[in-house]
């Protein structure tokens, strides 16, 4: 399978992930070589990983608590500190050895110790390889708000090793399709219709598909690296899924939801707000409620759920000067940026959603 060159970086697949890494090991010279797991991926992934991976120096490994509760600044210090106390410096080197979590949280204390340091990815979970560990960029939450903190900086590489989903539980791989089939939703209609078609999940079908995402959305980070235009169309179902997110994360009543749900969800009510304002067609947009609701399923909101998710939008990171902006589909494949709509319309979409 081909690497795919990226800004300043290039992805890399299957066995050729070890090869392009230990070379870079060889000829960069690092001072001290970290590798950032979370308590899953420890046992996991990182016996595998190391017996690929050939240097003489000896590898710290730090390990965090797996989940996004723990996608926060106080876990941020508690790896800053070790990273100081294990005499890490501006030679450093920080592998982050994960799913979405790890690959921002990690690239984002990278980014920031010592001023920034040098960081590779190697996502574990099928959400991280097809969107959270490409595209540069890192962050933490802030209380139960999605991504509130962080900054754009490019990994050295990222490589990306299907067998390590082998270890995934269904309900992770779901999410992870969520954002594939985002892709074809936003840019690729053939794409999404061969995605909706896929009946189990399997990973040797999986791969030309994980490497054909990671296109789809490398190319538009290319072309707009920092999110001033296009690259906002990747947030399609994250305006209103991230505030449902962020929303189930902060109530004991409702189910936490994995990010692909939310999305899931996001994407059917952003769906109708498409249909209402961008001319997204009402058979398009049946296909795409009856895709994910088959696929995920639904979550039942009250009246209190919907007024306090709502309140949440305006922690969006797309809006500016007090407004709400979208990214909609005026059709399967073809999406706008920075769309406004009027407000009744998200009651709307959540009736919508509901029936």
């Amino acid at each position: 399978m081909n690497s795919i060159p990226s800004t300043s970086y290039s992805i890399h697949f299957n066995d050729r992930c070890y090869k392009e890494l230990n070379t870079y090991l060889e000829t960069s010279n690092f001072s001290k070589i970290f590798i950032l797991v979370d308590s899953n991926t420890h046992i996991h992934c990182l016996p595998k990983f190391l017996a690929n991976i050939q240097v003489e120096m000896a590898l710290e490994i730090i390990e965090m608590e797996a989940g996004e509760i723990h996608k926060t600044l106080d876990t941020c210090t508690q790896i800053w500190h070790s990273l100081s106390d294990l005499d890490g410096d501006r030679k450093s080197l920080i592998i982050n050895l994960g799913g979405g979590v790890v690959t921002d949280l990690g690239g984002f204390v990278a980014s920031t110790f010592k001023r920034g340091v040098s960081f590779v990815n190697v996502p574990t979970s099928l959400l991280a390889m097809v969107d959270a560990s490409v595209g540069g960029k890192t962050g933490v939450d802030l209380g139960t708000i999605k991504n509130q903190i962080g900054v754009i900086n490019f990994s050295d590489m990222v490589l990306v090793d299907p067998s390590f989903l082998e270890t995934l539980p269904k309900e992770e791989m779901r999410s992870g399709l969520a954002e594939m089939l985002k892709h074809g939703l936003i840019k690729n209609a053939d794409y999404w219709n061969r995605l909706c078609d896929l009946k189990e999940l399997n990973i040797s079908d999986l791969e030309g598909l994980i490497h054909e995402s990671i296109t789809l959305k490398n190319e538009v980070v290319k072309r707009d690296p920092n999110e001033q235009g296009e690259r906002k169309q990747l947030n399609y179902g994250h305006t209103l899924g991230h505030a449902i997110e962020s929303y189930c994360l902060d109530n004991d009543q409702l189910k936490t939801l994995l990010h692909g749900e939310a999305i899931a969800a996001g994407m059917i009510m952003e769906g109708y707000l498409s249909h209402k304002t961008c001319g997204l067609s009402e058979t398009e947009l049946i296909q795409i409620k009856n895709t994910f609701k088959t696929i995920y399923g639904s979550v039942d909101f009250s009246e209190n759920d919907k007024s306090s998710i709502f309140e949440l939008l305006k922690y969006d990171k797309k809006n500016s000067h007090g407004q709400i902006k979208y990214a909609l589909l005026e059709s399967i494949g073809s999406c706008l940026v920075d769309v406004i709509v009027e407000d009744y319309l998200i009651d709307e979409a959540f009736k919508y959603y509901a029936s």
